[in-house]
């Protein structure tokens, strides 16, 4: 059925659109199984708001007011872009706060399914200032952490212990002892929770006391994310409670990991309600499933971010942006940019924040000492978490001067000194061009004859 007449504007103007800031406008890749690109982005349209696949007899006049409208289609580019009213838009009945399940629903929801939708993927939306003002947005992010460290700024160097299942909890907690002596942040891995061979009251209290051993050695503070994802929120504010009353005296230096592609908006809610004072480290295990660029339905990770500094995550995991091990290039410097800028291009909307908190991003996968300083050139600064696993762990001297490495790399950074000229006054930094000899071929050809190590 040609729904075109009705879930299709294309005299709309986008900028009329946003200086009237009654939308949420949505850019999608779209490509119809079969007939009319418009017919099928109408379709979409309809299915997303107000409509379905026949005419029903119970629409009227108020209901067609707030149709979704498809205000721009190119076939040949594949490309749609659909105005969302916000009376769309769900909201709480206890505060009259708007949610991030609601969005997710109108326009990642039954839509891409349909049978004559080839594929679909959300690409970039734009949020309107009265819209943003209905969102809680972070309550703490990495000043919170920073306050604990007693610095001004980042980075914060961190690791993830290695193996992330299968240690118990005195070796598990060693390890994190070892790393404490040089670094900062230690994240607890997203599998890791409840297991039988490390059951978690019994971990975290094991972790408490090698924190608390770790700064009385170095006289510094050291900090904890701790994975609380569960079904229930129940659950997850009584793992809160229980980390809690673990560190006791250091309750502060601990973060609490939400799983939040998982677990969902709910649970981020859940904790940065009940805990606004803790550091809310938003991980995004399987997000590849939806966001990566193989996948032709769903939504981008830049996507993600926005949606995830709107639910109030204090940082996300932004991956190595080409510099890691993980899938990404430099130009994911889009998404970090999103979550700690006030105004942030998107690839098809500028997005601005109105002064909302800015969130932090989280640094990992593949990351060590010698792809540190091309990653911050192409961040253009340092304030950001690093959760090095491997380059901590895969030092040959062990995590305490991978961290060291890891430090040195970032002075280096900061100096504007050539890595290897820093290397060959800095055993810790020259050790971990011996670690990874397969980075270092590749991005300091030539190292083996400069460096003594």
């Amino acid at each position: 059925m040609d729904q075109s007449n009705r879930y299709a504007d294309l005299d709309l103007d986008e900028a009329s659109l946003i200086a009237q800031g009654r939308h949420v406008l949505a850019a999608y890749a779209m490509r119809p199984k079969r007939g009319s690109y418009l017919v099928a982005a109408a379709h979409f349209a309809a299915e997303s708001s107000t409509g379905t696949n026949v005419e029903v007899f119970t629409t009227d006049d108020f209901t067609r007011g707030v149709d979704a409208l498809v205000y721009h289609a190119d076939a040949d580019a594949g490309l749609m872009k659909i105005a969302f009213p916000l009376d769309l838009f769900d909201r709480n009945v206890t505060d009259g706060k708007a949610m991030v399940a609601s969005i997710l629903t109108l326009l990642v929801g039954n839509n891409q399914g349909m049978d004559d939708i080839a594929h679909a993927k959300l690409l970039d939306f734009y949020a309107p200032p009265e819209f943003l003002r209905l969102f809680d947005g972070p309550t703490a992010n990495i000043h919170t952490l920073l306050a604990v460290l007693g610095r001004d700024a980042g980075p914060i160097l961190g690791t993830i212990i290695k193996p992330k299942l299968g240690l118990r909890p005195q070796p598990f907690a060693e390890a994190c002892y070892g790393f404490w002596l040089s670094g900062d942040f230690i994240k607890n891995d997203e599998p890791q929770g409840n297991q039988p061979f490390a059951p978690m009251r019994e971990t975290v209290r094991a972790v408490a006391d090698a924190m608390a051993r770790a700064q009385d050695v170095t006289g510094e503070a050291k900090l904890f994310s701790a994975n609380v994802t569960a079904d229930d929120p129940a659950e997850i504010l009584a793992r809160c409670d229980l980390i809690l009353e673990a560190f006791g005296d250091n309750a502060s230096h601990v973060a609490f990991l939400v799983d939040g592609f998982v677990a969902g908006p709910t649970a981020v809610a859940t904790v940065r309600r009940n805990h606004p004072g803790h550091f809310l480290h938003y991980h995004r295990a399987g997000h590849g499933a939806i966001t990566s660029r193989q996948s032709q339905r769903g939504y981008t990770a830049l996507v993600l971010a926005k949606l995830a500094r709107m639910m109030g995550a204090s940082g996300l995991h932004t991956g190595g942006m080409g510099f890691g091990k993980m899938e990404g290039s430099p130009a994911d410097r889009a998404t970090a940019d999103m979550l700690d800028h006030d105004l942030a291009e998107g690839p098809y909307y500028r997005q601005p924040w109105h002064g909302m908190t800015p969130a932090t991003p989280i640094v990992s996968g593949g990351m060590n000492a010698l792809r540190l300083p091309g990653f911050f050139d192409n961040l253009g600064h340092a304030e950001v978490i690093l959760t090095a696993g491997g380059g901590a762990f895969g030092h040959l001297d062990g995590p305490a001067a991978g961290a060291r490495s890891l430090r040195a790399a970032v002075a280096a950074w900061r100096s504007g000194t050539p890595l290897l000229d820093a290397a060959k006054g800095d055993r810790d930094l020259a050790r971990a061009f011996a670690s990874f000899p397969h980075d270092a071929d590749v991005l300091f050809p030539g190292w083996r004859d400069l460096i003594v190590f």
